[in-house]
């Protein structure tokens, strides 16, 4: 690729910031520059990229003059300050937050999916939720088989979703559950080690946490079906990285074949079927770590209904269902 570009991202110290780091380097991202962003307790610091150092600047207006893509992974309430900032700069921004996702004219983008939203007029793109992206990878190619008539989803989310400090916590946690020790929650609203909770998400009047809402939101608008009927759970589970989901998808007629559905995974890039009956090995978030695919099989006829399909999954939320998305949608804008 002939192009380079000036390059930025903002919270490039936290545990998402720090992936987009390796895949930069891994993926041979054409960077001309790299300008490392976060809070002013981590300005000076410098992190290694291409075997040099680079220095961590603060989060200030006068760093986005310049920049080409600037990756946003930062919160919410950072990326509403400071986005506008970047794209008054003319820079194309990639945004993890989600601050922008459900404006109607800013592309959310998995791009295996619906990586054609990606024009030279995109500006502002959108990066799912962790736990959306890593359902659509598995969800989207099920569509070419048949009509979707619901999906049913329950999650079992790493500590890797929270942050870098939820994994430290979930750490310590465990040590001193191990030694016998008391257990006082920083991070996290209850105990972690060895237990389960409801995703720490705010409820609503309904019944249903944030994470919940934002998995049903985000995926109806990445598959352009604004009323398709799902029912999500959201939970909190002992694993340090990697996300699960146990997946029930009923089908408008018939429920396709078995091996239909194996194949179209088989055909998916980013997808990788773990499907051993024999040796009842399946997608496991232990596996999932650290890789680049999304995990899928225990795939199986529902007995409780004709016409649906159910399934398991697992992968890496930090780099599928966060940093690796964002930096193929880059790859996608410097194509074009």
């Amino acid at each position: 690729m002939d192009k380079t570009f000036n390059v930025a991202i903002v919270g490039a110290t936290g545990a998402v910031g720090q992936e987009l780091i390796r895949l930069l380097e891994s993926r041979n991202f054409p960077v001309s520059t790299l300008t490392l962003l976060a809070s002013p307790r981590s300005a000076g610091e410098t992190i290694p990229f291409r075997g040099q150092p680079v220095p961590v600047r603060c989060t200030e207006v006068s760093a986005f003059s310049g920049q080409n893509i600037v990756f946003f992974s930062a919160g919410a309430p950072r990326s509403k300050e400071f986005i506008p900032v970047a794209l008054q700069e003319n820079a194309v921004v990639i945004d993890n937050s989600s601050a922008f996702r459900m404006q109607s004219d800013v592309p959310l983008v998995v791009p295996e999916v619906n990586g054609h939203l990606v024009t030279t007029s995109s500006h502002l793109i959108a990066n799912p939720n962790c736990t959306a992206a890593l359902l659509l990878m598995t969800l989207a190619p099920l569509r070419n088989l048949g009509q979707v008539s619901r999906v049913i989803v329950s999650t079992y989310q790493s500590a890797s979703g929270a942050g870098a400090q939820a994994m430290a916590e979930l750490r310590e946690q465990t040590q001193l559950f191990l030694d016998d020790q008391p257990i006082v929650p920083r991070i996290m609203p209850h105990p972690y080690a060895f237990n389960l909770f409801s995703h720490n998400t705010a409820i609503d009047d309904s019944g249903a946490n944030e994470e919940e809402l934002k998995v049903i939101e985000e995926t109806r608008k990445i598959l352009d079906d604004p009323n398709l009927p799902m029912n999500v759970t959201c939970v909190r589970v002992p694993v340090l990285r990697a996300h699960s989901e146990s997946v029930t998808v009923e089908f408008a007629d018939a429920r396709p074949d078995l091996d239909a559905i194996l194949g179209a995974w088989d055909k998916m890039p980013g997808v990788r079927v773990v499907d051993d009956r024999s040796n009842n090995h399946f997608p496991m978030p232990l596996e999932a770590s650290g890789g680049d695919d999304v995990l899928v099989g225990r795939l199986r006829n529902d007995p409780s209904h004709p016409k649906a399909i159910s399934y398991f999954l697992a992968g890496d939320q930090l780099l599928k269902g966060a940093a690796l998305n964002a930096v193929q949608i880059a790859e996608t804008v410097a194509k074009l």
